[in-house]
């Protein structure tokens, strides 16, 4: 009797046996509704973060997490360049390129491609393509041999593999005797490489950087260098210092500028489903209204009675408010026990299931990511489970008021 009266009664009331049973399996109903609802946002937005962490890791791999170029697209002097940059700090590493449009031909087989021209010895500083080699390796690109390494897709649909000999066309055209004629090169494939995501495997390629310059005509020149930094969250502040200390002779770019709409494509489709799954919590909501609808019908002689012996409005509504949160806490807690050891595990609950039912959740040739992976984060779900709290809440208004309106003399009429 240490409580508040109208903490003790709301939590009198919730444990009681009623008379009506139907008004208890509603509440069990209620429980399981909020719970199944925080459940269901956990499990489902955790498993939304491993995948929006996995793309970004797959696609930063093989890009920069910062671009230095020059404002008309090329650099001359890309080793002070370089240099001046790695002297920064937050720099680890960093690498030029040359990158390009080409169209790639193996008999009648054609596809368009973008090259990429890098120095192997540099290039594994700056990207994970050394680790993603399937055949052959990067090294095997030498000056002045005109080898190319393509992606597993390119390589598939152009029909080649280590060995074979394709042709590269590029935009650039030459006047000759005849006339305009595209510039054409041979080119031997000495390697494969697979990322698993298509716009890498099926696009992209890669040369010598000396290659390229003589294929392009960029003699010493190159379109930029590509950085890499100690946290690749910090990249925008890096960016903006670097940007300064090079003024106006370059441009500094890092990945979130690069890849802005794929990134916030990514935060919106988790904050919609967000929503979404909130609804299943306000749904489960419902039922809290109407055990709580039925709970004052069932109480009315009791409300009457408190009334009589001077429990205000006031105090009967936070009556029912309580009773209503005991359910709506219960319903959260549970959702939250069950929904973050399920979102830790999920990718051995997902390799059980196909197991068991002999089959492939994720099909390595359909998705980007074949395998189920979560990145529970404790704000987030600290976040979840209030919101679901305060819709439950929300939920107890309408009939703790209704509740505290009975009059006495109305209600113990018949009694």
């Amino acid at each position: 009797m240490f409580l508040p009266k109208e903490i003790f009664i709301g939590l009198r009331y919730t444990r009681a046996k009623r008379k009506n049973h139907f008004v208890s399996f509603i509440a069990f109903i209620s429980i399981a509704g909020v719970a199944l609802g925080v459940f269901a946002l956990i499990v489902v937005l955790s498993v939304m973060n491993g995948f929006g962490n996995e793309l970004r890791n797959r696609t930063l791999s093989m890009t920069s997490h910062a671009t230095i170029t020059g404002f008309d697209g090329t650099i001359s002097d890309w080793q002070a360049v370089s240099d001046k940059a790695a002297q920064e700090e937050g720099v680890v590493a960093t690498a030029p390129y040359i990158q390009k449009e080409v169209m790639l031909t193996n008999g009648k087989r054609v596809s368009g491609s973008g090259v990429r021209g890098i120095r192997p010895e540099l290039e594994g500083d700056v990207s994970s393509i050394a680790s993603k080699m399937v055949s052959g390796k990067l090294s095997d690109l030498k000056p002045g041999e005109f080898g190319i390494i393509l992606g597993s897709e390119l390589a598939r649909s152009l029909g080649v593999y280590e060995g074979d000999r394709i042709t590269l066309i590029t935009p650039q055209a030459m006047i000759t005797a005849v006339g305009v004629m595209p510039r054409l090169r041979r080119f031997e494939v000495v390697g494969v490489f697979e990322v698993g995501m298509h716009q890498f495997d099926s696009l992209m390629s890669y040369m010598h950087i000396d290659d390229a310059g003589t294929l392009f005509g960029y003699d010493d020149k190159v379109n930029g260098v590509r950085l890499k930094l100690t946290d690749l969250f910090q990249a925008p502040t890096i960016a903006r210092r670097l940007d300064n200390v090079f003024g106006e002779e370059h441009w500094v770019r890092d990945w979130t500028t690069q890849h802005t709409n794929f990134f916030r494509a990514l935060r919106t489709e988790k904050t919609v489903m967000f929503i979404i799954l909130l609804m299943v919590v306000a749904v489960a909501a419902l039922n809290i209204v109407s055990t709580l609808m039925m709970s004052v019908n069932d109480k009315e002689s009791d409300i009457a009675i408190l009334r009589a012996l001077g429990i205000t409005p006031r105090s009967v509504m936070a009556i029912f408010m309580i009773q209503g949160a005991v359910i709506g806490l219960f319903g959260t807690l549970i959702g939250v026990a069950a929904g973050v050891p399920t979102a830790l595990n999920v990718f051995e609950i997902v390799s059980w299931f196909e197991q068991v039912f002999n089959t492939d959740f994720l099909p390595s040739d359909v998705y980007y990511i074949s395998d189920v992976v979560a990145d529970v984060k404790a704000d987030e779900v600290i976040t979840y489970a209030v919101s679901a709290f305060l819709i439950t809440i929300a939920a107890t208004i309408y009939p703790a008021w209704r509740a505290s309106k009975i009059l006495p003399a109305e209600a113990l009429r018949y009694e």
